[in-house]
This record gives structure tokens, sequence and C-alpha cells, in this order.
């Protein structure tokens, strides 16, 4: 006998959670099917070493949209912080840290006109955001329409625009496309300030400070808002899997069911339409609506086989960029690391290692040539400060965003895993001398690891490249950015559709209200 359900949601990373959530909320019978033993995909926490536990990829949450977190009551299902707001401190090896905080500088050689200027800077970034913020939870117009239903979209997008003001929508269709180097070069004289700045332009990208898209790729990323906050970070308590096991909460509670070790081998279509999944185990589970939660590439061209979509779409995904060019690194520590200028009290904020904006840009110059960076950037957290479940008494976990390391790495990661690691721990010892000696255990993914441990194609925690070809209509690709794939009955959710990858949930939550014909 065939099982059958009404929805089949592939995938239970936190959107194909956010999406089942929904849905199970609507009557819909809900299927979750999980190829990992336990649900969150990205945004879990994993012990990787006895004792020491870490959010494996995603560790900072700030993206996750406040509508979600309402609708899902996601505080009474187990969603906690261990840290709320944390400062973002720009390490040097050779001066005293520049503190940033809700548009505030503290500490480090910092003029006064840098001061001034970075407050109208963060007040001028905060406002283009929130007018990104507002689209996260849309399904994007398209690009030609037929009927004034179809147009609302793109008018709610024009008028947003509008609001900024004239003067403010100039500049914002001015710099967006720009890179973040010029803006920053510009408008700064000290270089751990223009370093920390462009890190945000950059982080998770194949791109330099140099690159067009940084100043869009900076918005996205402080376009989240948390405890009404724009652009605020958080640790999640547990790590990010307490995100992800919160949602799984909500999601069952609606009535969703949820199964782990249930592989999906492929998308079964009959008579141009879908018609079941089969699994790895060769049963198949029957339904007329598919959502995937995994990467474009993945499902058009894996599961549901490119012999279903017209040539040009799907040479289109097949071309899509989503190529990671980012590491994790996590260290089990006997102690807690001592940073340069940074007393015990900061070392648990976001600790970024990116001195000068030259820094970062010679740091991604080799990965344009398939080579890792000799001298890395880095996004920091020492989260087990915060939150004591993560390590044993007295010790200590450190994550770390580790750049540029291309996926395509010239002779392959097998070999050259161990020299980046060291040329990684390196730059750490400049930074906190002596942090060698604390170390009990490292683990390090590269993006070829991220891609066989996650199952992300390409290893890109976004799925595919945030840049402005890629970006709302337009993303995955033109024909399939609303959710609604090129066949009937298949949907995707995450963070290979709009608005993109990070713990937001936006994907997801537009995805079942255009499986529920709610645009």
């Amino acid at each position: 006998m065939i099982e059958r359900s009404s929805v089949v949601i592939i995938g239970a990373g936190h959107n194909g959670l956010v999406c089942a959530a929904y849905l199970a909320r609507a009557g819909r019978q809900v299927t979750v099917l999980e190829a990992a033993d336990t649900v969150g995909g990205g945004a879990v926490t994993r012990e990787f070493a006895p004792g020491f536990k870490v959010s494996s990829l995603a560790h900072l949450l700030h993206l996750l949209e406040p509508a979600v977190v309402e609708d899902l009551a996601l505080a009474r299902h187990g969603l906690s912080y261990a840290h709320v707001g944390l400062r973002t401190l720009a390490l040097s090896s050779s001066r005293a840290p520049v503190i940033l905080s809700d548009g505030d500088i503290q500490g480090g050689e910092v003029s006064t006109a840098d001061r001034e200027a970075y407050a109208l800077h963060h007040a001028r970034m905060q406002k283009f955001s929130q007018f990104l913020a507002r689209q996260h939870g849309r399904v994007p117009p398209r690009l030609t329409f037929d009927g004034w239903r179809e147009a609302l979209p793109a008018a709610a997008l024009a008028w947003d625009l509008r609001r900024l003001g004239q003067k403010d929508m100039r500049e914002f269709l001015r710099v967006v496309t720009m890179n973040i180097y010029d803006i920053l070069e510009d408008t700064f004289d000290n270089p751990l300030l223009k370093g920390a700045l462009a890190l945000d332009g950059v982080l998770g990208a194949r791109l330099g400070p140099r690159s067009g898209n940084t100043v869009y790729n900076a918005l996205y990323r402080h376009s989240g808002e948390l405890d009404g906050r724009r652009g605020a970070l958080a640790l999640a308590r547990g790590g990010m899997g307490g995100v992800s096991t919160a949602l799984a909460a909500a999601a069952r509670d609606a009535g969703a069911q949820i199964r782990c070790g249930a592989a999906v081998a492929e998308i079964v279509v009959r008579n141009g339409r879908v018609a079941a999944v089969r699994l790895a185990d060769g049963s198949e589970l029957a339904t007329e609506c598919v959502v995937s939660n995994a990467d474009p590439h993945s499902t058009l061209l894996k599961l549901l086989g490119a012999r279903h979509l017209e040539a040009e779409f799907a040479r289109r995904v097949q071309h899509l960029r989503n190529s990671g060019n980012a590491a994790k690194l996590h260290l089990a520590l006997s102690d807690a690391p001592q940073f340069l200028g940074v007393t015990p009290a900061l070392t648990g904020e976001r600790l970024v290692i990116a001195p000068d904006l030259q820094y970062v840009e010679q740091a991604f110059n080799p990965a344009k040539y398939g080579e890792y960076s000799k001298q890395p950037v880095f996004e920091i957290t020492v989260p087990s400060l915060h939150d004591r479940s993560l390590a044993p008494a007295g010790q200590h976990v450190l994550s770390a965003v580790v750049q540029y390391a291309p996926y395509a790495l010239n002779g392959g990661w097998a070999t050259g895993k161990d020299g980046f690691l060291a040329a990684a721990m390196a730059v750490l010892e400049q930074h906190a001398p002596g942090i060698g000696k604390l170390v009990l255990h490292a683990e390090l993914l590269t993006p070829a690891d991220i891609e066989q441990q996650f199952r992300i194609t390409g290893g890109h925690w976004h799925h595919a490249e945030l840049v402005l070809d890629q970006f709302m209509m337009l993303r995955p690709v033109p024909g399939a950015a609303q959710y609604a794939m090129p066949v009937e009955g298949l949907y995707m959710c995450g963070a290979g559709c709009h608005p993109g990858g990070g713990v937001m949930g936006s994907a997801g939550r537009n995805a079942a209200r255009v499986v529920l014909g709610k645009r």
C-alpha cells in the first residue's frame, strides 16, 4: 500500500519547518521528509568533540522574521536567547579594538569626525535595510504580469521605494549596486572601522570589497529585526539547533508529521504533474504537492530531473552561481581565549578580524584563482561564555566563519584542508597569543564538507550567491521566482528562493502562502 499526504516537504531545515507549520495550521495534511537523523539542516547544534557542542553552520541569529516568531509562538515552543545585541569588535594585533554598537563607536583610535560619520552612515543603512526587510515577507513581483492582481506586488515595491523620500530614494538607487570599498573609503579614515564594515559586505560571498553588490550584501545582512532592534545579533540558547527545535515543535503542534532518516531519491512526475516522492529505500509517498527546501540544483536537476524541464530553464538552473567561499571553524578549548586588547567581559561578543580594506581585498584575491587565503578574514563567537550547556565546566567552544575558501580549490580540499587550517590558526594566534595551546580539538568545514554534510550543492549557505541578478524576481532564476516551479504541483521554499539565506523563515512562510493561493 502506497502512503499518501496532501503536501510533502523535502527537508526539515528551518524554511521547510516554517512552511510545514503554516500549511498544517491551514488544515493541510503535511509530511516533512528529512534525510538526516535530526531536524535543522544548516541551523543545527552538533557535538563535534566529546562534551563540546556548536552551531555547525549558521551561528548568529539576526534575520529571523518577527512575524514567524509571533505567528508560530516560538517562545512558547522553546525559543530563547543566551545573548541579544552582540557588539562587534574589530580586532587588531597592534592597536586597541574598535567596538561598534547600534550606530555608536566605543574604544579604539577613532576620530570625532569618524564617530559622527558612522552615526550618519548607520542611520542611512538602517533606513535602506528596512526597505529590504519589507520585501522579505512578500512574494516578489513578476517581471511581466497580466491583469491588475499580478501588478499589485510591483506596485507595493514601487510604493516602498517612493516612501524613502526623493533624496534617500535616489541615494539608495545610487549605492545599492556599488562596491562597499568606495563607500567606506570616501566616508571614514579609521582602517579598523572600514575593515569591519567591509566584512559585512562580503561575508559568505564570492566577493571582495571592490566587487559590485557588496553594499547590497551589507544591507541584506542588517535587514533583520530582533526584539524590535534592526540589525541586532543574538546567540540562540542551545545553539542554532534551539531555533530548529522550536520550529519543529510548532510544526508538530499544528499537526505536521516530521520523519527524519527519510532521504528522498526522486520527485515522481506522471502526466506532467507531481504524483509522488520516491524515498531512498524504494518506498513511495503519493502526493499532488511537493515543496522542496533543498537547493535549486538538487531540487530541479537531481530530484526532479532536467527531462521534465524546458531546455532553457534547465540551462539557467545549471548556471546558477552557487559555489561557496567560506569555511566554518570550530575549536574545543581548555579555557577561554584571550584576544589582544579585549577584556573577558567583551570576549563573548562578535569578534572580527578584518584589519583594513586592503587586508580584506588581498584575502579575497587568491580565491579568484582557486586558492585559499593565507591571511583569511574571520567572524568569531565564543558562545559558551553565554551558554554553559555547550561545553564542559571551565572549558569553551569557539565558532568562526573563515574566508576565503573557494569550493573549487586547486588540487582539491583533501590535500588543501590542513594548509588552510594552519593558516587560520596562525592568524588567530596573532590576535589571541597562546590560543593554539588551548585547543583540545579542531574541526574545519570547507565548502566541500558543507556540501557533503548538509546536502547543499556547491557548499554555499545561501544556496545561491546573493547578487542582483539572483535577487527578488530573479531568484533563483526567471520562471521560478514566485516559489511555484514549471512543473505543476512542485514548489520550493529554501534559501535559493527570495529573499535568500540566513535563518529567517521568510521563504518558508511565503511559499506556504503561494501553495494556499494567498499571494
